[in-house]
């Protein structure tokens, strides 16, 4: 996730956060001037901050050129007794499928969707076959 995306977050639960305090403040003390003085002021700064955190943009716009550029870590998955594998297809057109081998860390590039079946030409270990 994005900084942008836990900066609204953050000023959203801050916001629901005063407004809450401002109204147990109101509600606990029965009305009585200084917590008016107390709660409103801060239920009010909520409100304002809700607004602000809801007006945010919630994505930014990525670049179709990053997009395309996009590579998964070459890292070494954990050994679980079985072959680990990773595998990232795009939504976007051109449609292509990402294969991470685990056990050496080679990724493989393959056209279209995930196939039905893949070893991993580095290792010579099968990841994967659906019956």
């Amino acid at each position: 996730m994005s900084s942008e995306y836990h900066k609204r977050l953050n000023i959203v639960i801050s916001a629901w956060i005063c407004i809450a305090i401002g109204s147990g403040i109101i509600v606990s003390s029965g009305g009585t001037s200084f917590s008016f003085a107390v709660a409103v002021p801060l239920s009010l700064g909520g409100i304002f901050l809700l607004l602000i955190g809801l007006g945010m943009d919630s994505q930014k716009s990525i670049s179709p050129e990053k997009i395309e550029s996009w590579t998964p870590d070459a890292s070494l998955l954990p050994d679980a007794g079985r072959a680990m594998y990773r595998v990232d297809t795009t939504l976007n057109q051109p449609i292509r499928t990402s294969i991470l081998c685990g056990r050496c860390g080679n990724i493989v590039w393959v056209d279209g969707r995930k196939p039905p079946f893949f070893s991993c030409n580095n290792c010579d270990i099968l990841l994967w076959e659906e019956e």
